[in-house]
């Protein structure tokens, strides 16, 4: 096997499993520990995967996210549930902007019965979705393109987010500790609270698993947001922080299935 394609599926491997040790890989492709480092190394410094002891992951961690295309095949349901309560807030004729993300994506595709609706979004699957939609309006950030996030970010995307105006910004994000929210990519953070900025209301939507994690950017504190999504409660302890604190939590319900987006 040449090693692009080693390489290649490496990364399958990943995407099945999400994490994997260095003797796996080396006995199944009959490559030596040196040659797996390598690979390792390589791909690490793609941003496609994090080296963690004896092997690989492409679960997140605190200066690491994992690629769009694992992110979009994981916790469908959650994020359906979750896009089901994100749509009850739209109206049609409202401007709404939608930033990156897999769960971003997945209410993308909710928001074509919304319409008549314009859509301000970097988030790539939502472009490629949405750009021949009727009675869409579709109002694609460019910037820099990151194969990574599936999604555009950089002074482009932020100079044009810094003239626009929207009603409400659905913004997603992979870490909430204590009462602040946290990315692992300073890029992506700035595109985020571009919108944040631009919106006259806000809404956080997180998985109920990203609670209790931490990242290396603050992004926002929980109480500059109008609304936070969750597809189920976080336990008693972090539940007893945000109730002191007067953070409310909006409990998704189970939906209707929602047309997915194909990745």
């Amino acid at each position: 096997m040449k090693r692009d394609e080693r390489r290649q599926a490496i990364m399958d491997l990943l995407v099945r499993n999400g994490a994997v040790d260095l003797d796996t890989i080396a006995e199944r492709f009959a490559v030596s520990k040196m040659t797996v480092h390598r690979d390792l190394d390589d791909l690490e410094s793609q941003g496609l995967l994090r080296k963690i002891r004896g092997g690989a992951t492409i679960e997140a961690g605190t200066q690491f996210e994992s690629d769009f295309h694992y992110r979009a095949q994981q916790g469908q349901q959650a994020k359906a549930a979750m896009a089901a309560a994100a749509l009850a807030l739209v109206e049609p004729g409202m401007t709404v902007m939608v930033n990156d993300g897999s769960m971003a994506a997945v209410l993308g595709a909710g928001l074509l019965g919304c319409r008549p609706l314009t859509v301000i979004t970097n988030n790539a699957a939502i472009i490629d979705q949405h750009r021949a939609e009727q009675g869409f309006g579709l109002i694609a950030l460019g910037g820099v393109y990151s194969l990574k996030y599936h999604a555009y970010f950089g002074m482009v995307t932020e100079g044009a987010l810094s003239r626009l105006r929207a009603d409400i910004a659905f913004i997603s994000a992979p870490a909430v500790a204590g009462l602040d929210v946290f990315h692992m990519d300073e890029t992506v953070i700035r595109a985020k609270r571009a919108m944040m900025d631009a919106a006259q209301r806000r809404c956080l939507l997180v998985n109920h698993t990203r609670f209790g994690r931490t990242a290396l950017h603050r992004l926002a504190g929980l109480s500059e947001f109008d609304e936070i999504i969750t597809d189920q409660l976080p336990d008693a302890a972090i539940m007893t922080e945000l109730d002191r604190a007067g953070i409310a939590i909006t409990l998704a319900p189970c939906p209707a299935p929602i047309p997915e987006y194909d990745t």
